[in-house]
């Protein structure tokens, strides 16, 4: 069977929905005869029949007399533009839950599941997404902008109160994300610690292009288990993260199960599922101008963007 990945690329009508199918990049309403499917958000919505037909298309793309262009000369932006909700993960993985705790100077907490916790979320802005190879101008009001390589999982159905056992069902594909983080804008330090409106999740997530994704989006039906996947990051060519999506405190299935429970989930929504140890806060680090991060994850690619 002929692999693909969908990417959204800058046409010269403006965005549009792309196959790439080895070094060749399809559009994808023309490869699929479905004049619909200008957008990914348009693919997506239509997913149960989609799939099928870009299956049946890239198989037959090999001697098809479609028009295409050098892969290698696309421009890429975010897969996605724009998701209806970015959901992240927090302290998801056991490494990561330590080093945050070493940072904060205060014991670490107990497994989740042993005291009857769910997954928890926050969310990040849609249109703070950029794509493969986009500047990422560091916002004037930080000095700490951090790091966070997390595997990203595309929902492909409308997804309410789902069940355990059928959540990966919902997901069309995966894809690479680099969860950047303000550190030192996540608190309000005019408030006393124990204040409950003390924390700004708005300033530490939801700046300018604070949410690198892509390069594509891997279908589904091409990774058997997304809790098996290496996952690793670097700054300047130097590895900061180096782990395995297997060490997950919730699984993503358990996380979709907890979200659906409490919102729907909808075509072209995206998940994230947290960040290993490695961040740049657990080693007094941030990222400057000029820095170029790689986020690699196994079997799906690598997100490659430079700060400025």
């Amino acid at each position: 069977m002929a692999s693909y990945k969908l990417v959204t690329y800058q046409s010269e009508k403006g965005p549009r929905a792309g196959v790439a199918i080895d070094d060749k990049l399809f559009d994808a309403a023309a490869l699929t005869r479905k004049a619909s499917y200008i957008t990914m958000l348009d693919i997506l919505n239509d997913w149960k029949t989609a799939q099928g037909l870009l299956k049946k298309a890239a198989a037959a793309a090999g001697k098809s007399k479609l028009k295409s262009r050098p892969f290698a000369k696309a421009k890429l932006l975010a897969p996605v533009l724009w998701p209806s909700a970015i959901y992240c993960a927090g302290a998801n993985y056991t490494d990561h839950m330590l080093e945050m705790a070493r940072m904060q100077n205060i014991p670490p907490a107990p497994d989740p599941h042993e005291v009857g916790l769910k997954p928890w979320h926050f969310i990040k802005a849609s249109r703070s997404v950029t794509g493969q190879g986009a500047v990422v101008k560091l916002p004037a009001a930080s000095k700490a902008i951090d790091w966070e390589a997390e595997l990203g999982a595309v929902i492909g159905r409308t997804a309410k109160n789902v069940p355990l056992a059928k959540a990966l069902d919902y997901v069309a594909g995966y894809m690479v994300a680099n969860e950047l983080s303000a550190r030192d804008l996540g608190k309000r330090n005019q408030l006393p610690d124990s204040s409950p409106f003390k924390y700004d999740w708005v300033g530490q997530k939801c700046f300018d292009s604070a949410c690198p994704l892509g390069p594509w989006i891997v279908p589904a039906s091409d990774i058997k288990d997304p809790q098996k996947l290496a996952i690793k990051l670097w700054v300047n060519d130097v590895i900061k993260q180096d782990s395995n999506t297997a060490d997950m405190i919730f699984t993503l299935a358990e996380q979709i199960e907890q979200l659906s429970s409490r919102i729907t989930l909808h075509p072209g929504d995206i998940v994230l599922t947290g960040t290993p140890a490695g961040v740049g806060a657990g080693r007094g680090e941030f990222l400057k101008p000029g820095d170029t991060t790689k986020v690699w994850v196994e079997n799906i690619g690598t997100l490659t963007n430079k700060m400025a």
